[in-house]
């Protein structure tokens, strides 16, 4: 994929559903007696690969006209796989799936792409080891194939090292399942997508402070869900509005989940021009239409518990303080390390090739802006928001950008080229 600069964009757009959500939507309906019925449904390599494991597992499910109808069996429905699950590249499906698949009576085999085989699975085998489930790593270095020997389970008080919701919602899932109480502790509060459709779903778990509890269900109803479009996803065109020279781009129905939403918040922090409007707060997840125009920026510092409302956008928020006058600080963010890639150390590489001053940390890095980008060949190592983070970026360089593998933004945002050429 090559980009070269552009002197304005202008329009309207909606963009896919919430990848998150829909992972959520696939493996709670499962669970659920009735036919659930998923309405925005993302249709990324990432969410067809929990359709597909599901389906290996006896769940039918149809997708058609936009809308996903998954005629769920009840908690104790799934049947054994009579082959390996193949979770492509998705981190996501890999851990909540685990939790759901320690308490069956059956024994299966987790695996995925060379990029799955390379990430941390360990902060999900220790918790799960200790509610009483038989999982270990088939090459013995906590990564999958992950092999899982249905056991009972029982419920744990859990203090998770890092803000997490894919560990967190592993341990719920798995707490559906187990004799008592589960409670996870994070140090910050990670997005509660996973606890607000338990809820939906008719499941007893509430939250305090960074404590979420669940108690072991007696079963799931079947739902309507409405996917909002993705933050994550908006993103991009967020900062492809605030960047680009007389620029003004409308997203439309964003979901704003307050553990979602910390790309508005810096982005205003920072002195973007950014107004909500149509919010929509009674169907489960909040939701908005997004307005951003082209805006003098500033520098800021990013850490704490800002982290895990925006770590999935932080390579496109590397970009932004490229164009902001000042220093970026990012810190608290050695998440990055162990997403589809090294996303500190890729980075840091790439703009750096772009001409960009940026240093990078053990859990971020410091970006001082203001220094013109220009065109050059982008490693994108197979992952999808270092892709369109630097197809942004290219749209606002000198000269010609070229982004190798860009046909990754499959997992997540299949039509995002086209939807970036609407606005050109």
């Amino acid at each position: 994929m090559q980009f070269q600069r552009v002197h304005s964009l202008k329009g309207e757009l909606h963009i896919p559903g919430d990848k998150s959500i829909s992972h959520r939507s696939i493996m709670l309906g499962s669970l659920a007696k009735g036919t659930t019925e998923v309405y925005g449904f993302l249709n990324g390599a990432d969410c067809i690969s929990s359709i597909n494991c599901f389906r290996r597992m006896g769940i039918p499910i149809e997708y058609e006209n936009g809308i996903v109808k998954i005629h769920g069996k009840g908690l104790h429905g799934l049947q054994a796989p009579s082959q390996t699950l193949d979770v492509g590249n998705s981190g996501t499906t890999t851990r909540l799936m685990s939790g759901i698949l320690a308490a069956q009576n059956f024994s299966c085999r987790i695996t995925g792409d060379a990029s799955i085989c390379k990430r941390p699975m360990k902060r999900i085998m220790d918790p799960l080891t200790l509610m009483g489930a038989e999982i270990t790593s088939e090459n013995g270095n906590n990564c999958a194939p992950l092999l899982i020997h249905g056991k009972p389970l029982h419920g744990i008080s859990y203090i998770s090292p890092v803000a997490s919701a894919q560990v967190k919602s592993c341990i719920l899932l798995a707490g559906l399942y187990a004799e008592g109480e589960t409670c996870v502790t994070e140090p910050y509060v990670s997005r509660d997508h996973t606890e607000r459709m338990l809820a939906a779903f008719g499941a007893d778990i509430h939250t305090e402070k960074t404590t979420a509890t669940v108690r072991p269900a007696s079963g799931l109803t079947a739902q309507h869900i409405f996917v909002p479009g993705d933050i994550s996803s908006a993103a991009y065109f967020i900062a492809a509005g605030l960047i680009t020279p007389n620029s003004c781009i409308t997203i439309q129905n964003v979901g704003i989940n307050p553990t979602r939403d910390g790309i508005l918040e810096i982005a205003k922090k920072m002195g973007g021009n950014i107004t909500l409007s149509n919010l929509i707060s009674d169907t489960g997840e909040p939701t908005a239409d997004i307005t951003v125009s082209t805006s003098a920026l500033k520098g800021c510092v990013i850490e704490g518990s800002m982290i895990p409302k925006l770590i999935d956008e932080i390579p496109i928020l590397a970009i932004l303080a490229c164009f902001a006058e000042g220093e970026t600080i990012i810190r608290d963010a050695q998440e990055l390390k162990v997403k589809e890639s090294n996303r500190i150390d890729v980075m840091a590489e790439n703009l750096s090739a772009m001409g960009a001053d940026i240093t990078a940390t053990e859990d971020g890095m410091i970006i001082r802006g203001g220094k013109p980008l220009h065109g050059a060949v982008i490693n994108s190592h197979l992952d999808h928001r270092i892709a369109m983070s630097f197809a942004i970026a290219g749209l606002n360089a000198d000269g010609t950008t070229e982004i190798t593998g860009g046909e990754c933004v499959e997992i997540s945002y299949p039509s995002f080229y086209q939807d970036l050429k609407k606005l050109i």
